[in-house]
């Protein structure tokens, strides 16, 4: 559960509402340039970062819903889960027709960069701080602000650069998209600093191992730096913090446990701290109910490759018994499985969101060696690898591994946590495996689909200076 929870204080200029969410001008009476004097009101600034990430749990289009809406344009735009239904905007994502006046799309694009914000306000006053405090503070703004950039230059591709705090005389810097590799090297600047400055204290607030953790996969993710990926991955290994619990169940539902690297915090029945998505994905449970349902393709891997995974990963519907749920993060329990509810309210849900986790970096430390290492390496990559699998009791010993059977394991470790489409993607088979998949389902997916569409509300406010994807 989260253990902080946001300080709202004398915040107002950071939380309140813009009709552009790249207009960072201050909105309200008190502005950065008064208020943050010394490190307790850093430290609520630092926390609004971190609320910013986890999202308002309401039904209002006014607001910034963030990690809240990310299944979405993730695990529904791949071949892991789809609408009960196929209705309204959410099935515009499983048929691959999404439109660029999808209000989801708007709102995640705007949330990730209302933490940009947030987090570009810290280091604007970084200043302030004390200096047993100062890197401490600048690592956290700065891994959460490659964080929200390394999520929206993969979901948008080329896209504003915004590293500081600017005024309504640069508004054009909100609305001129530069090269992904701009993006890139911000990211990998931010995290270097991120890595050198944080310590492995923390679970809901970012660490030097979620920083290791998350430089590595931008180096697999833009194929710069597989050995580098490689030595961040080894030292989170090595460095004995983290460990695979021994039961699957745990990792979601025992929270901030050895398996955790960094997660999002959120507590029950609080309207200002719980989460809704996960009653979503229940029949008749949650406001709208009934997205991120799980696809027959997915139930077919989790059958065969998942092992003790596949109970603890989808289930029957009760009501409708032809569709199947999402077992990880369920708010309301299940008698069955062992599983308790985390809330009285299953729409006010306390299940924390995990970003990153342990096996996550086994299966990535064993993609690291496979893309850029040598024959002296493969000893250390069949041990990751087995890991994952013996935690699943798939405990045959593995010999060998092909790209595809990694791709595999890694739908199977970490389904229904946002992972698949990245996963696909960075592999280099999204065409391919989602291609086939939109043939299967009569759905319509094309190359142009890689990139989600730059919201038209932003077009509108930047009067045609933001150009959009192709195909949209």
């Amino acid at each position: 559960m989260k253990k902080l929870t946001y300080i709202s204080l004398l915040l107002v200029f950071v939380v309140a509402a813009c009709e552009d969410a790249l207009d960072l001008a201050p909105s309200a009476a008190v502005s950065s340039a008064t208020y943050f004097v010394n490190d307790q009101q850093l430290e609520t600034g630092v926390i609004a970062m971190y609320d910013a990430i986890q999202g308002v749990n309401s039904t209002s289009t006014n607001d910034n819903h963030a990690i809240q809406y990310e299944f979405y344009l993730t695990e529904m735009r791949s071949d892991n889960t789809r609408t009960k239904a196929s209705e309204g905007e959410a099935a515009q994502f499983e048929s691959y027709d999404i439109r660029s006046t999808n209000g989801i799309v708007l709102d995640y694009y705007r949330s990730m960069y209302n933490v940009i914000f947030r987090a570009n306000t810290v280091l604007e006053n970084i200043g302030v701080a004390s200096e047993e405090n100062s890197a401490r503070f600048e690592g956290e703004a700065r891994f959460v602000r490659a964080y929200a950039y390394f999520n929206l230059v993969r979901l948008y591709g080329a896209i504003p650069l915004v590293d500081r705090i600017i005024g309504p005389q640069e508004e054009d810097v909100s609305f001129t998209r530069v090269s992904e590799a701009e993006i890139y090297a911000l990211i990998t600047s931010d995290l270097e600093m991120a890595v050198n400055a944080l310590d492995n204290s923390e679970v809901n607030r970012a660490s030097q191992a979620a920083a290791q953790a998350l430089l590595a996969k931008v180096y697999l993710t833009n194929g710069s730096n597989y050995v580098g990926a490689q030595q961040l991955l080894e030292s989170i290994i090595n460095g004995g913090n983290y460990s695979l619990e021994s039961d699957f169940k745990d990792v979601f539902y025992n929270e901030s446990n050895s398996e955790v690297i960094f997660s999002i915090g959120y507590i029950s029945d609080l309207a200002s701290d719980s989460q809704n998505f996960s009653a979503e994905w229940l029949n008749a449970v949650g406001r709208t109910s009934g997205v991120n349902y799980v696809t027959a393709d997915a139930r077919e891997a989790l059958d065969n490759l998942g092992g003790d995974r596949t109970a603890l990963s989808y289930r029957q519907d009760a009501l409708q018994p032809t569709q199947f749920q999402v077992v990880k993060y369920l708010p309301d329990g299940d008698d069955n499985l062992g599983i308790a509810p985390t809330s009285s309210d299953p729409t006010q849900a306390g299940n924390d969101w995990i970003v990153l986790r342990y096996s996550d970096v086994l299966l990535m430390h064993v993609e690291a060696i496979m893309a850029g290492g040598t024959d002296t390496n493969v000893a250390a990559a069949l041990t990751s690898f087995q890991q994952v699998r013996d935690r699943a009791g798939l405990t045959t010993v593995v010999t060998s591994i092909t790209k595809e059977e990694l791709l595999a394991e890694r739908r199977v470790e970490l389904a229904f946590e946002n992972h698949r489409w990245f996963d696909l993607a960075r592999f280099g088979v999204a065409n391919q495996v989602l291609g086939t998949f939109s043939d299967t389902n009569g759905y319509s997916y094309s190359a142009t689909d890689l990139l989600l569409p730059i919201p038209q509300a932003e077009i509108n406010l930047s009067k045609g200076a933001l150009a959009q994807n192709p195909g949209y």
